[in-house]
Order: C-alpha cells, then sequence, then structure tokens
C-alpha cells in the first residue's frame, strides 16, 4: 500500500539524574563527594533510506520513545547514555511541525540522518559542587527533560519528468511503454490511484526518472475527482510532461484546463518547463494525423505527437525529455 502521508510523535530520552555519594575507603574516614553525572537521554533520529518507497510502517506506529540516560553513580562514574531511537524514511521525506505546519527538514538524499528530537542533558553528580566552603554538598541536578515533538511527514517522489493529465489520457500506457513501472492499465477513468515511478533507459548508460499520478480533471482544486493530493509528487521533477489525447476535440482548451488546476496548487509548480505530448496517435485518421504533424507548440510550448501502443515518434519523444532534462 502507497501511503504519503502521517502524522507521529516523538519524544527524545530525559537526562539521567547525578549522584549524591561519598568516598567510603579504608584508612579514608572522611572522603569527599564522589557522586557521578546522569548519562545523556538518547535522540529522536530520522534518516532517508533509498529502498523505501512508502511511510506505510509510520502509519501503524505512530509514537517513537528514545531511551532515557541512566543516573550518575559512586566514585565519580558517570551514567550511560540512553540509546537512540532510528526511524527509517523514504528518500525525499518533508519534515513538519504537526502545529505550525513549518518545514523543519527535507530528507532528499539517500543517507541523510538528522536528529529531530535531541536528549536531554545528564544532571551533575555532587562531586560537581564541592567547594571550599561547602566540601560536603548533599545534593545533584536532575536530569534536563528531552525534546518532544508532534510531525507530519509527506512524501514526495524524486525524479526528472513529471506526467500531467486527465485520466484515460495514456500517462500509465506511456510509462509501462518506456519503463519497468507496471502501473494498472484499463480503458476508464482513474485506473490509476496512486504514484507511479519509473526509471527510463535512454541510450547507453543514461537514464532518467518519469513520475505518474493519478489524472487530474476540471474543477480538482475544488475537490473534484481525485482532487489534488497527489500533485506533491511532482513538485520536485524538472519538467512536466503534459499528456493531452489527440482524439480530443479541443486538445488546446484541454491544456488550459490542465494549466489552471497546476497553478491553483502550486503557480510555481505551472511555472516548470513544459512539454505537450498528443497521445493515442494511433486512433487518428490519416488526413488528421497529417495535420498535427505539423503542429510545433501550443501557448509556445513544445509539442510532440506520439503513440505508446504502436511506438510511433516514442523514441523522439524520450530525445526530446533528455535534452530538455539537460537544460535545467
Amino acid at each position: 500500500m502507497f501511503i504519503d502521508y502521517v502524522e507521529i510523535d516523538v519524544k527524545a530520552g530525559h537526562g539521567g539524574k547525578g549522584a549524591v555519594a561519598f568516598r567510603r575507603e579504608k584508612y579514608v574516614p572522611k572522603g569527599g563527594p564522589s557522586g557521578g553525572n546522569g548519562g545523556l537521554g538518547g535522540n529522536v533520529i530520522l534518516e532517508a533510506h533509498h529502498n523505501l518507497t512508502t511511510l506505510l510502517d509510520l502509519r501503524y506506529k505512530t509514537k517513537y520513545e528514545a531511551e532515557d540516560g541512566k543516573p550518575g553513580a559512586t566514585s565519580r562514574k558517570d551514567g550511560k547514555n540512553g540509546k537512540d531511537i532510528i526511524i527509517k524514511v523514504p528518500v525525499g521525506t518533508v519534515v513538519k511541525d504537526s502545529e505550525t505546519d513549518e518545514v523543519l527538514f527535507d530528507l532528499d538524499k539517500a543517507g541523510t540522518a538528522i536528529a529531530i528530537c535531541k536528549g536531554g542533558k545528564g544532571g551533575k553528580g555532587n562531586s560537581n559542587f564541592a567547594t571550599s566552603t561547602n566540601q560536603t554538598p548533599r545534593y545533584a541536578e536532575q536530569g534536563r527533560p528531552g525534546e518532544e515533538k508532534h510531525l507530519s511527514l509527506e512524501l514526495k517522489l524524486i525524479a526528472d519528468v513529471g506526467l500531467v493529465g486527465f485520466p484515460n489520457a495514456g500517462k500509465s500506457t506511456l510509462i509501462s511503454t518506456i519503463s519497468a513501472a507496471r502501473p494498472k492499465i484499463a480503458d476508464y477513468p482513474f485506473t490509476t490511484l496512486e504514484p507511479n515511478l519509473g526509471i527510463v533507459r535512454y541510450k547507453e548508460y543514461k537514464s532518467f526518472t518519469v513520475a505518474d499520478i493519478p489524472g487530474i480533471i476540471e474543477g480538482a482544486s475544488e475537490g473534484k475527482g481525485l482532487g489534488l493530493i497527489f500533485l506533491r509528487h511532482i513538485e520536485r521533477t524538472k519538467i512536466l510532461l503534459f499528456l493531452i489525447d489527440a482524439t480530443s476535440q479541443d486538445y488546446k482548451r484541454d491544456f488550459k484546463v490542465l494549466l489552471n488546476e497546476l497553478k491553483e496548487y502550486s503557480p510555481a509548480l505551472a511555472q516548470k518547463r513544459k512539454i505537450i505530448g498528443l497521445s493515442k496517435a494511433d486512433l487518428l485518421p490519416e488526413e488528421e494525423l497529417e495535420k498535427l504533424k505539423k503542429k510545433k507548440t501550443i501557448e509556445n510550448n513544445p509539442v510532440l505527437l506520439f503513440s505508446s501502443a504502436n511506438h510511433y515518434n516514442i523514441d523522439h519523444l524520450l530525445e526530446k525529455l533528455w535534452h530538455t532534462i539537460k537544460i535545467d
């Protein structure tokens, strides 16, 4: 199951308390204070792993607590530090404070690890408080409390190309044609119910990634259809490939509708470099096919006619995508 949003509670460990102790050795009747310091509380660490693709595990376990530091002991022995707890998340996870919605960290690189909650400092033992006027202090510090937070985690796929289009525009067929991704494909709207990520091999030793999201319909920004809940997965892409059915009665209007829905969600997203792909060219009558071959731009964006079914112009499409990615 693909889960791209969860809320969790995290709590670092408390610092251990300092010890109150005195030397008790033979022939040392009046030993001085010897209480050790408390150990540090454990941290809560978030770590990005490339082999994870969903936040599913965090949906079922929503509370995480690191270990408290151990108290100090006699003979100036410090308590052991509490163990850290490491929470593994997919690369591309955005960490927010649930209460303020402030972005705290963006784990966009594999291996990135951050201490989202730091453990409390251990309390000082009484050996730290001896002075010339107070040589036998009988008090020590309590450990400091660890940090605790209520977090929201959002997963945003990291891809070079984001596919945008109406339901049944051919996005899933395209990504299954040009990559090893195998999304569900059928001849009805909303076949794709979750994002798909495909790696496209281009010529020798070259590749790029493509993200396919559920189709957008007019009024999506108002909550119609599946809404815009999946658009976060194309926010990181370098370019957008708008897929429009070449058999549409008004493909120019289709593009404007899709672009408007993106603007409602994020003006910055709508400003990304765009390529318009007119899909399903194999369904066009010969006369209409020849006419659309001459179409070079729509709203100053390059247009490319293709068909995933018979691979017409697929190589040209991949070449266009590759070179446009390299421009950025």
